[in-house]
């Protein structure tokens, strides 16, 4: 059996920790790095399986999350952090390269609060990650 693992960078500042879930090494570190830049802290994961471990193990404020990854695409690891009461109210931005079909309803029948496409520009998806971090902060 595989032992998922995930990666933990040192925070960066009190910054809210985002969850970015993406099989591309370079997808990962763009937006992590970003995101860094923009004061938020970062963990990663390299798929589906992965993510489900790193939300139970880390508690992000939000989840990056690409849909198309091996072992457990995104759609997947959505319904199931939808289903555990452990992540249910984590907010997911999906990232989808597939815009032009049904992959944004797909994901938001699998539970994401909301789908962008890719290629996404990481200042992108820093202002939607600020905006629902701060929309979350302010309605609890």
């Amino acid at each position: 059996m595989e032992i998922a693992t995930h990666t933990v960078d040192q925070p960066q500042g009190n910054g809210a920790l985002v969850l970015i879930v993406d099989d591309s090494p370079d997808a990962r570190a763009m937006y992590g790095d970003y995101l860094r830049y923009s004061g938020f802290r970062v963990v990663t994961a390299n798929n589906g399986e992965e993510a489900l471990v790193a939300a139970h193990a880390e508690g992000p404020a939000i989840i990056v999350m690409d849909l198309a990854m091996p072992k457990m695409d995104g759609w997947e690891a959505i319904r199931h952090l939808r289903a555990d009461s452990m992540t249910a109210d984590i907010p997911n931005v999906a990232l989808s390269a597939y815009a032009f079909g049904d992959a944004p309803l797909r994901a938001r029948e699998a539970g994401a609060d909301l789908c962008l496409s890719k290629p996404c520009l990481p200042p992108q998806v820093a202002r939607v990650v600020r905006a629902m971090v701060s929309s979350r902060t302010f309605a609890h």
